[in-house]
């Protein structure tokens, strides 16, 4: 697992329409394996995407280290449950902002109310946030 954005696998991310977020969106780029990891805002929900529910503990560690890049700090991830007993999996920064966000949405809680998975934070000299030239999006789709 690579110990800056937490994936075995340097070509996972985007999962969805990989060329479209290359080309389109701003990457965090892995200083250590080089994987690409949209960080981008997203205008219609005013979020970035690590904000979003996931589906899985797995995809959502997938964007864990855009969300600890953005807070600069160890955020984690958490198993929310909705009211007809749906699980999503969701980032927060920490407990207080789950609660607020349980608050909010009625509907939604948290059984246990403690990260499933979280690293401590720590920054990378390699680091790079940027949209990607196009001879790097050939590259990084050819490699995936």
């Amino acid at each position: 697992m690579c110990e800056e954005c937490y994936s075995d696998n340097n070509r996972i991310t985007p999962l969805l329409n990989p060329l479209d977020c290359l080309q389109n969106h701003t990457q965090y780029i892995c200083g250590t394996c080089g994987r690409c990891i949209c960080i981008d805002h997203d205008p219609k929900r005013s979020l970035q995407r690590w904000n979003f529910p996931f589906k899985s503990l797995d995809i959502a560690k997938l964007y864990l280290r855009t969300a600890d890049y953005t807070t600069k700090s160890s955020c984690g991830i958490y198993e929310v449950k909705n009211s007809n007993g749906r699980v999503s999996f969701k980032i927060f920064q920490n407990r207080i902002d789950l609660q607020h966000y349980l608050e909010k949405d009625k509907g939604k809680t948290c059984a246990t109310m403690e990260p499933l998975f979280q690293k401590p934070y720590q920054e990378f000299e390699h680091t790079e946030i940027r949209k990607l030239s196009p001879a790097e999006i050939s590259q990084y789709m050819a490699e995936r």
